[in-house]
């Protein structure tokens, strides 16, 4: 099989979207992408990303697939996790601490850092809104770092989404009490669980 036609199929298994890491760690060679998007099979849409033109361009997938450190948190994993109506204009992520923030600030995305040993607790895969596979933090995870990041997120944002959280028969308190006492905020959540249960 020819590598432009290897090519070819892996842009119809991935939804469209293909990236230069793959292609190499695949053995095909780079010229082929650039031939693509001179035909104009592909078009470059970021450094190292690709996709069909006929594609739409899922961002939150594509970053990820880029920076694989990031994590979506906060008020977009709110979103993820539907505990928020409001789509996320700007993206949060957390990442560990050391991290170089500055390219991912220069996207245009709200950062967080956070101590290494807590960056993995939590990881969820959740679909984006093009449904594409992409790590968030689960439910219990994003109640805390809401609750620790209150005075940085809308107190309505707050509110609402520990209101629908409480109504959500997929909550588990047992682990949303374990994650308060490791991020330190216990009493808040507990209060705020005696008001809503």
């Amino acid at each position: 099989m020819s590598f432009y036609v290897n090519l070819e199929n892996r842009i119809k298994d991935s939804n469209g979207v293909i990236f230069t890491k793959d292609i190499v760690a695949e053995g095909i060679p780079k010229i082929y992408l650039t031939q693509m998007v001179k035909t104009g099979v592909l078009v470059r849409i970021d450094q190292g990303v690709y996709m069909s033109p006929d594609s739409l361009a899922d961002k939150m997938y594509y970053l990820q697939h880029r920076k694989p450190a990031i994590v979506y948190s906060h008020d977009t994993a709110l979103f993820l996790h539907d505990l928020s109506d409001r789509d996320p204009l700007t993206y949060s992520v957390t990442v560990p601490i050391g991290y170089n923030t500055k390219n991912l600030k220069n996207e245009g995305l709200i950062v967080y850092s956070i101590n290494k040993k807590y960056h993995g607790i939590g990881l969820f895969t959740a679909a984006s809104p093009f449904g594409n596979d992409i790590v968030t933090y689960d439910m219990e995870r994003t109640i805390c770092d809401i609750t620790r990041s209150r005075n940085k997120i809308d107190i309505a944002v707050l509110s609402d989404a520990l209101k629908r959280y409480a109504k959500r028969s997929d909550k588990d308190i047992s682990k949303l009490m374990e994650y308060a006492k490791l991020f330190r905020v216990t009493k808040l959540i507990r209060t705020y669980l005696e008001v809503l249960l």
